[in-house]
């Protein structure tokens, strides 16, 4: 027989080697991938840098080392609750308003509560792990959504600019935004994979964290009437059951408040009320800038003031960047319900932090400079994580403005 009657093996056949390789473990197809570890690697340096600026001016001026990571203006509400439940604190504010506990969603500090009963943690250290554990969780939520989307490479950048935000040190204090974002995130990303019932469960639980949680529950809605609509009908039970999931959470605190309260409907926005906070349109917002233009203010109220704007700038560039629509929904509604609320004006780049998907048009810049020019992104990033940390530290140690 001659050599060229001999069969050949087919390249794209697998070898028997590859027949014979087992299939990965549980534990292998669960392992955190190597370039989300370095982008957790990356936050966790960064927010840690920012810990110990923050202990490092609490030594400077003489103040407890570590104490405004858990006891700072909203912190000790949560922790309040977490430690006596609700209706136990009640505070008169110098106009007469009557501030009450009830409008502070219960997630957050139910986990406190938990986590300091489970273990030998004081009601502080608790409500730090579960802020650090949480921004953990959305960082790695960031770096999924991300990779999914655009690749590694954005993914990363995307962290990145998320660890060295202005305000990016309220993730790491006890604080809900950390948590808020981590379910967000990971709700908006089970929305991308189809695992409705995912994300429906997750938006509920957003629900129960903040009062902007209804973004989430929109963002899920709209993205599956898309769906709906794209199948002509032709979907999974599923996708209507995690809709109807996703405003439970938000929903439910805001019935519960009105029920304690005696108006169903309007009780919850009663108690918001006394807060000054409320949705006007933005013409409280508007009648704060007319003043800080014509008398100036604190630095904290010009810098929060440029952040609004960046973020509606951004917003528009996500628009055109044609992204996911549950993620322009997302951002849209927080975005709309930021701008267009009351309240203080130097409160509003932390409830900016979980909108995230406005990071995305310049983590995509980024991510194409870096084939080109890699020293000008680390240079521009170092320049972020500087100013991060030390305005960070001034926000939280230094300024007497609302976090």
């Amino acid at each position: 027989m001659s050599t060229s009657s001999v069969p050949r093996p087919d390249p794209a056949a697998p070898s028997g080697a590859a027949l014979r390789r087992p299939a990965p473990s549980r534990a292998a197809r669960h392992r955190i991938p190597e370039g989300a570890r370095t982008a957790l690697a990356l936050f966790a340096a960064v927010r840690l840098a920012g810990v110990a600026v923050v202990i490092a001016v609490n030594h400077l001026t003489g103040r407890p080392l570590v104490r405004n990571l858990a006891h700072s203006w909203d912190s000790r509400w949560y922790l309040h609750i977490a430690t006596h439940g609700y209706e136990h604190l009640i505070r008169i504010t110098p106009t007469g308003g009557v501030q009450i506990d009830w409008a502070f969603f219960p997630l957050y500090p139910g986990l406190i509560r938990a986590l300091d009963t489970a273990l030998p943690f004081t009601p502080g250290e608790a409500a730090v792990l579960v802020a650090w554990a949480a921004a953990g969780a959305a960082a790695y939520g960031l770096y999924v959504l991300g990779h999914h989307l655009y690749g590694r490479a954005v993914a990363t950048v995307l962290v990145g600019l998320w660890a060295v935000l202005p305000h990016a040190v309220e993730l790491t204090i006890a604080y809900t935004e950390s948590l808020f974002s981590a379910l967000a995130v990971w709700s908006l990303y089970c929305v991308l994979r189809g695992r409705w019932l995912w994300a429906g469960s997750l938006a509920a639980l957003a629900g129960l964290c903040r009062p902007t949680g209804c973004a989430v529950a929109a963002a899920v809605a709209v993205a599956a009437v898309h769906e709906a609509v794209r199948r002509r009908g032709r979907v999974p039970a599923a996708l209507w059951a995690g809709t109807l999931l996703a405003p439970l959470g938000w929903l439910g605190y805001i019935l519960w408040v009105g029920h304690r309260t005696g108006d169903l409907l309007h009780g919850y926005f009663t108690v918001q009320s006394a807060w000054n906070s409320r949705f006007d349109l933005g013409v409280g917002a508007l009648r704060f800038v007319k003043v800080l233009a014509l008398h100036g203010g604190h630095v904290v109220y010009p810098v929060a003031l440029v952040i609004v704007l960046t973020a509606v700038v951004l917003f528009g560039l996500l628009c055109l960047d044609r992204a996911p629509l549950a993620l322009v929904v997302f951002a849209g509604v927080l975005l709309l319900l930021v701008v267009g609320g009351s309240g203080s004006f130097s409160s509003k780049p932390r409830f900016l932090l979980p909108v995230f998907p406005l990071l995305i048009p310049p983590a995509r810049a980024l991510a194409r400079t870096w084939r080109t020019r890699p020293a000008h992104v680390l240079l521009l990033g170092g320049a972020l994580a500087a100013v991060s940390l030390l305005y960070g530290a001034y926000v939280t140690v230094v300024a007497h403005s609302p976090l």
